[in-house]
């Protein structure tokens, strides 16, 4: 067990003949006590200084590991959001083409009805081409037959082109 001041300070020694001064070994066990006690007090305080730092280690020990799962929750939410992200983005792909095919199909449906509303319009107009045409001819064969000079001689319409007339006009 190591000596306290109060040890050192109590201590007496035994007198012999020739011994040392006592006024001396007294001033010097004096500066040993106030030494021993410095050191003590030193001591003490490297202690507490020491106990105060693996505190403050220990906290930040802690809070390191309080990083490190942070981080590592934080990489794989992260994670979790990409997959997420490219799911949702696969989903929105295959819905536009679906609904891209949807439009297209619409689209060429329209194409054939239009398409084929101008075949019928178009043999519309040929047949009605066709019609005037042969109203225009017929009326033009009409202007240039005889029958008008018989007209302008009896004044009247000749009953063959009378007939002729209602005819077309039917």
């Amino acid at each position: 067990m190591p000596l306290s001041p109060l040890d050192i300070h109590n201590k007496e020694f035994s007198r012999a003949f020739r011994g040392y001064d006592e006024d001396e070994v007294d001033d010097f066990l004096e500066r040993v006590i106030q030494d021993y006690e410095a050191l003590i007090r030193q001591n003490k305080e490297l202690e507490e200084e020491i106990e105060r730092l693996q505190e403050k280690l220990r906290h930040f020990t802690s809070i390191e590991e309080s990083l490190s799962k942070s981080i590592i929750v934080a990489q794989e939410t992260a994670e979790e959001v990409k997959a997420n992200a490219r799911k949702e983005a696969q989903l929105i792909l295959k819905e536009a083409e679906k609904n891209a095919d949807r439009i297209i199909s619409e689209a060429l449906q329209k194409s054939r009805k239009i398409a084929q509303e101008m075949e019928e319009v178009q043999k519309h107009a040929a047949i009605f081409r066709a019609r005037f045409r042969s109203l225009i001819q017929a009326q033009l064969e009409m202007l240039e037959s005889s029958d008008w000079e018989a007209i302008e001689k009896d004044g009247g319409l000749p009953w063959r082109v009378t007939e002729q007339v209602r005819a077309e006009a039917e």
